[in-house]
């Protein structure tokens, strides 16, 4: 049942209109599993840095989204942004890659060099 349904909306769907963008049938499997992965590199994160709360707030909520919809036009319209489903899995795969990233930068500690004096000063600038 699964194989066929991912064909009628292959057959349905024959291209996303974006160049270099093509069509993915199995979207909603792919990005419920790439969310899945984002939550599970954010959880390694401190529950205090920023880049994890604001992340895993939108990733929760597009997730529960996806889960509770087959449809990839629900999905879209729920998730609204006018983007496609393709467009979504791009993101999703994206946030995946930065958070791996933020994991190893750790911009949440303190920096290893103070600010120099003046660094934020510019003309109209009163601080």
């Amino acid at each position: 049942m699964f194989f066929t349904r991912a064909l009628r909306q292959a057959a349905t769907k024959v291209t996303t209109g974006l160049t270099g963008v093509p069509v993915q049938p199995n979207a909603r499997p792919m990005l419920i599993e790439t969310y899945n992965s984002t939550l599970t590199v954010l959880s390694r994160l401190p529950a205090t840095a920023a880049y994890r709360q604001a992340t895993e707030s939108i990733t929760k909520s597009r997730l529960a989204i996806v889960e509770s919809t087959e449809s990839h036009e629900e999905i879209e319209a729920k998730i609204g942004g006018n983007f496609q489903i393709e467009e979504l899995l791009m993101q999703a795969e994206d946030e995946l890659k930065l958070s791996a990233k933020m994991e190893q930068w750790k911009p949440w500690e303190e920096l290893e060099v103070p600010i120099p004096e003046g660094q934020w000063k510019y003309p109209g600038n009163k601080e």
